[in-house]
């Protein structure tokens, strides 16, 4: 056979490579280079590979199939990429991978059976040989496109091309860089589980598949992004939860079209959920594989995004925000205890400035019993200004409290408490009762187990601050309608946000007000609509 017709060439002359950039035909040959150029406009690796071979098969040439490395993926440019040429058998072979992503003893131990061939140990049909017989692996597949096995390496894996065949033999040898699992630091709890999501997918996966032995367990793999290729996991108990939904959400991922999601779940959850400018979260974030289990048990789909510690669970609801696993944790009793605390705190962080401006600005509202209430002295800033600079204040010193190094953190708290705090009061633009109530608040927003949904509370007190300062009792009373309405029409897939409130359902309000005893809880919520919705067997 002729390798030389097999040989990369110059793009096809009915295609000219400056035509979508406005170059001319010359031009564009000027501008390439030995890597992708210009005027390539490849979008995705496939184009790429077609545009420079023409073709998306595997050559039978391997010194081809090391020129399209060269073109494609940037071979003998990334030091990382490497295509390891060696003989077997007396077949000429190319051993390509990733160096951070091999395993180094797995990819030895290949080669070291690689190295007893003979050339009359191979047949004609050399691929199938060496992958029947010759390759001591478990995880090997064949590929038969070029762009198919680029990917696949990209991914971690090592692919064997060998010289005379149209196919290549890709193998699982990939170790990615992880951390062990840790505590995540936003849901701790003081007695469960201490491991916690890491930014590796399969690690993710087994940590679930150790809490959850149902056979009917699915985890359905998704690539998204045409650069990034991530890799995404649709979790879900296949007898329990509605398909519908799972179909719904599965379409929407794959619907999903942009260059690459490098920030990971954040990303995903805009591109697939739409949450347009509305501050609320349509989805809750989890760092613990047992809260993930707890809710793929009661029907809901969990998507786990690699490169990210945090899985997503949807559809939410607003309530679902404001729960924490410590309340599970704890006897029924102070599970409800502390829940009801922790409602208070969050409707501290929403409605207590606002109230409490609404009072002071129209005294006339105010009862008896709470007389004490408002500023017993003037200061020399007016009331709203005093809210919004410290509204702002507590802003830029949780800001800082992320960038501070552990050791100074300390040292901001007492900066920011005693100094800026302290001195405020005491040369008058403050009143100590705005300090007081915002630090309440604060703290509120602190207590909500949600991160985003902290935020977003802390958006729409802000708003009812200066509703109140501009238009008095109608601006409150507008601001919360306003605010209820929002959250009302919100529909997290096809699923009311304000669920069990609106629509109301008694039970289910009940089982969210108060911390049920798991033998009591005999079945599944309605909101996720289950096929199978029996938790305990009725005994009869």
């Amino acid at each position: 056979m002729d390798h030389q017709q097999e040989e990369i060439q110059d793009p096809p002359p009915e295609f000219d490579p400056g035509e979508e950039t406005g170059k001319g035909e010359s031009e564009a040959k000027d501008a390439k280079g030995p890597n992708k150029v210009e005027a390539e406009q490849s979008r995705n690796v496939e184009e790429s590979v077609v545009y420079w071979q023409k073709s998306d098969r595997i050559s039978k040439d391997l010194t081809t199939t090391r020129k399209t490395l060269v073109k494609v993926i940037g071979l003998d440019e990334s030091f990382d990429v490497n295509f390891r040429e060696m003989t077997y058998g007396g077949r000429k072979t190319g051993l390509f991978f990733i160096t951070g992503f091999a395993k180094d003893n797995i990819m030895q131990e290949i080669i070291k059976r690689l190295t007893y061939l003979t050339p009359e140990s191979l047949s004609s049909d050399a691929l199938e040989d060496f992958f029947e017989f010759y390759i001591p692996h478990i995880q090997v597949t064949k590929a038969k496109k070029m762009s198919e096995v680029i990917n696949k390496v990209m991914t971690g894996m090592s692919a064997l091309f060998i010289d005379g065949e149209e196919a290549a033999i890709v193998m699982d040898t990939r170790s990615y860089p992880a951390r062990n699992p840790e505590e995540p630091s936003l849901e701790r709890v003081v007695r469960g589980a201490r491991d916690g999501f890491t930014e590796t997918l399969l690690t993710n996966v087994a940590l679930v598949r150790r809490r959850l032995r149902d056979p009917g367990l699915k985890f359905e793999y998704i690539q998204v992004g045409r650069r990034t290729r991530t890799d995404i996991s649709i979790a879900y108990i296949d007898d329990i939860v509605d398909k519908a939904q799972v179909d719904a959400i599965r379409e929407k991922i794959k619907a999903v079209d942009i260059d690459g999601l490098p920030l990971a779940d954040k990303q995903l959850e805009e591109a697939a959920v739409n949450s347009g400018w509305n501050p609320y979260p349509l989805v809750r974030y989890s760092e613990r594989p047992d809260v993930v289990a707890a809710h793929i048990m009661e029907g809901r789909v969990v998507v786990i995004v690699d490169t990210s510690p945090s899985a997503i669970i949807l559809p939410t609801t607003f309530f679902d925000l404001c729960q924490h696993a410590e309340e599970n944790r704890q006897t029924a009793t102070m599970g409800t205890y502390l829940r009801w605390v922790r409602f208070a705190g969050i409707f501290a962080s929403l409605f207590l400035l606002p109230l409490w401006l609404l009072v002071v600005v129209h005294p006339e509202i105010k009862p008896a019993a709470l007389s004490f209430i408002g500023p017993q002295t003037n200061a020399k800033l007016p009331l709203i200004v005093q809210f919004l600079l410290v509204e702002f204040g507590v802003d830029l010193m949780r800001m800082a409290a992320v960038h501070t190094p552990t050791p100074l953190a300390s040292a901001m708290g007492l900066i920011a408490a005693i100094l800026i705090g302290d001195i405020a009061v005491k040369t008058g633009l403050f009143v100590n009762e705005v300090v007081l109530y915002m630090a309440v608040a604060a703290i509120g927003m602190f207590a909500t187990p949600s991160y985003e949904l902290g935020l977003a509370n802390r958006l729409v007190r802000l708003i009812l601050l200066i509703a109140v300062a501009l238009f008095g009792i109608p601006g409150f009373v507008g601001g919360v309608t306003l605010f209820i309405v929002l959250l009302t029409i919100r529909r997290s897939y096809n699923s009311s946000y304000l669920w069990p409130f609106i629509p109301f359902n008694a039970k289910a309000m009940f089982a969210f007000l108060f911390r049920v005893p798991v033998s009591y809880s005999k079945k599944r919520p309605s909101f996720n609509k289950t096929r199978d919705n029996t938790r305990v067997p009725d005994k009869g």
